[in-house]
């Protein structure tokens, strides 16, 4: 019983989120970087909604770190989606206007080097003591965690 228990939590790690700091939201998986990445934007498309900047993080701090003076590879693979749902949004800032500062919402799709896992992950939406805005937030972070579980 143990070993069946053990496979089918093997098999369904993509779709858990890993433990990290209280700022993120993070899974792991594994294959192709630009497979991963691709299923994410498809996955966000696939709520109807659209992506309105990628950051190439990777290629950036590869760049810029010649200027810096530094060699060491963050990344070896790393791009951050931008987007925005008009309908979570809207209630997010209704129930707080000064929530606009949360928008737009990102899903970063990254592998560090040496390592076989590609790694997805969020910010984690910040708590709030009005309750408006607290259904809000847990509206947002259904939606992008239901992105990742939908991609993964």
């Amino acid at each position: 019983m143990k070993r069946l228990l053990a496979a089918c939590a093997m098999l369904c790690l993509p779709l858990f989120a890993t433990a990290a700091e209280n700022y993120t939201v993070l899974f792991k998986t594994q294959g192709a970087f630009q497979d991963v990445r691709d299923s994410v934007a498809m996955a966000i498309e696939g709520k109807g909604l659209l992506i309105t900047h990628s950051n190439h993080i990777a290629e950036m701090l590869a760049r810029t770190g010649k200027d810096l003076g530094t060699s060491k590879q963050v990344y070896e693979f790393g791009e951050q989606m931008e987007f925005c749902s008009a309908t979570v949004s809207r209630i997010m800032m209704e129930a707080d206007p000064h929530a606009i500062v949360l928008c737009p919402y990102s899903i970063a799709v990254y592998k560090i080097p040496n390592d076989a896992h590609i790694y997805v992950a969020f910010r984690k939406p910040p708590t709030s003591k009005n309750p408006a805005l607290k259904k809000a937030l847990a509206d947002v972070e259904k939606l992008l965690t239901g992105i990742v579980k939908d991609a993964l």
